[in-house]
């Protein structure tokens, strides 16, 4: 496992459970973790023996979006006698923030975000990124970009009108108001709110787990088909999900399940 500096990764029973970890700044999220955010799930990825993971976060906040520290040094970061070669490199640097997100997106394994405590501007941009997101009741949440003057630009206004539609994210993206977790699950954007920090984690753990013992290759497969399907047309998705299975079906995978489900007992799936 890569060591990482603004985060912690375990894997246990087949589920990685990755933590943002700069408590004393919130999970601002810095130059490195936009990096070991990407390091991780291309790790993930990579690592046959994950078959799920789990995001959250170290202390009283989930995540309170980018550091301000490292907004105020892109000046320097691209500093250049050129104007267009600047402006050529923040266009670059915003691709690559952007890219450092969408790997829990790419990574075939599903991302469950366990969100506990505030997410706040870029850490919305995060979640919108993992294949579930659940609360626990003292969430809160903020597109909060428009109160610093900018437009958000990692993810946010292009994934969050899939999840909740576009009323409601125009709303929260104009206003920057907080809205709570139970408002969250109202509007679809959480699945379920805990009453606890600890039931939280323990639920979203008992949900990983349970997706733990599916086949890996449906799932992964499961989770690619649904991607494909939130930006394709319904044609298109069904011509890919029949390219798939004539590729994929026959595997282990799907001996094994039905020799489980005949003989009663729990099927046991490689990695």
């Amino acid at each position: 496992m890569p060591s990482f500096e603004t985060l912690t990764v375990t894997l246990d029973r087949h589920i990685a459970t990755v933590c943002l970890n700069r408590p004393e700044k919130a999970n601002a999220m810095n130059a490195a973790m936009w990096q070991d955010i990407r390091r991780a799930f291309e790790w993930i990825d990579a690592t046959p023996e994950v078959r799920v993971a789990v995001l959250q976060g170290e202390g009283k906040l989930f995540c309170a979006g980018i550091d301000l520290q490292m907004l105020m040094s892109l000046p320097a970061q691209i500093a250049d006698d050129c104007e267009g070669r600047m402006r050529e490199k923040l266009r670059r640097l915003i691709l690559d923030l952007q890219d450092a997100l969408t790997s829990l997106e790419r990574c075939r394994k599903p991302v469950l975000a366990a969100i506990a405590g505030g997410c706040i501007g870029g850490g919305v941009d995060l979640i919108t990124c993992a294949d579930m997101r659940y609360a626990s009741s003292d969430a809160f949440f903020t597109i909060k970009e428009i109160d610093i003057g900018m437009v958000a630009d990692v993810g946010t206004l292009q994934r969050l009108p899939k999840l909740i539609g576009q009323g409601i994210t125009r709303e929260l993206a104009y206003t920057g108001r907080r809205f709570d977790a139970a408002e969250a699950q109202g509007m679809g954007l959480v699945n379920r709110v805990f009453d606890s920090r600890e039931a939280l984690y323990a639920g979203v753990q008992e949900i990983a787990a349970s997706i733990a013992a599916k086949a890996p290759l449906s799932i992964r497969g499961t989770k690619e088909m649904l991607n494909y399907a939130r930006d394709h047309s319904v044609a298109d998705s069904l011509n890919y999900i029949a390219t798939w299975n004539a590729a994929m079906l026959q595997s282990k995978d799907l001996m094994e399940a039905m020799a489980a489900s005949m003989g009663k007992r729990g099927a046991a799936f490689r990695d």
